[in-house]
């Protein structure tokens, strides 16, 4: 299903290659910037698709007996035809406007196929586990080097997964460049695939295979809405972003 609906210029796709299984491939030009666009159009409406596809699957697997059948697991991938960016980020000035994402009550894994930069990187974090390309490929919160100030909800999602202070600040506050082997050493990804795109997605099929049947009981979403509670309220409660210049003059003001 190519996304947004009837578009002549579809920004993603939505997959089901299993019953159990569906993918979401990024396709906005080069490097999938994720505009405001993408982001209402696009991904919000795939984890809706998808919950509510699942949520049907489920209860008829479950009636029938199947508890096999009734999990899910959801992957965003990078455009495939590609091995280069998995996506580079936001269109500041766009989104900075745009609401926040959804929340969805099976796995997600994030195929990261390439470089994962700045918005980027926050998508991938807020999924629940992160397969990396181990080939070159970088990810970075660089809006420190260009200047631009994060949106409450990514501080509260780097806070949540990182915790590690010294690795926050080097991430939010240095706007350091991770290889896919530091960010295994730190945890901030799963495991390193080989073979490009392909090999990616393959290998987080292979993970969203092995951890969707924790989502037939239902309590999956539940329990992941109670451990991540205070990060969801601070992304709910994002505030307008406050700029550098605001900033200055209300403390100029004072001084």
């Amino acid at each position: 299903m190519d996304l947004p609906i009837n578009s002549s210029n579809p920004l993603g796709a939505l997959h089901r290659p299993t019953p159990n299984i569906w993918v979401l491939e990024l396709k906005n030009g080069v490097d999938n910037r994720l505009t405001g666009v993408v982001c209402t159009k696009v991904i919000t409406p795939a984890l809706d698709i998808v919950e509510k596809e699942w949520r049907v699957t489920r209860n008829k697997a479950l009636k029938e007996g199947d508890n096999a059948g009734a999990g899910g697991a959801f992957i965003i991938v990078g455009k495939l035809d590609q091995n280069k960016f998995f996506s580079n980020g936001f269109d500041y000035p766009e989104v900075i406007k745009t609401p926040g994402l959804g929340f969805i009550y099976i796995p997600t894994i994030a195929a990261l196929n390439g470089h994962t930069f700045a918005a980027g990187f926050c998508l991938a974090m807020c999924c629940d586990y992160r397969v990396m390309t181990s080939g070159k490929a970088w990810a970075c919160m660089n809006e420190v080097h260009f200047g631009a100030p994060f949106p409450q909800s990514f501080s509260a999602i780097f806070q949540e997964k990182a915790r590690d202070p010294v690795l926050i600040r080097s991430i939010c506050l240095e706007g350091k460049k991770f290889t896919p082997q530091e960010l295994l050493k730190h945890g901030l990804v799963d495991q390193l695939a080989e073979g490009g795109s392909k090999g990616v997605l393959e290998a987080a099929t292979q993970l969203g295979e092995k951890v969707r049947a924790n989502a037939a009981s239902g309590v999956w979403g539940l329990i992941k809405k109670g451990i991540y509670s205070q990060t969801l309220q601070a992304m709910a409660e994002d505030r307008r972003q406050v700029m550098p210049f605001e900033e200055d003059a209300v403390v100029l003001a004072k001084l």
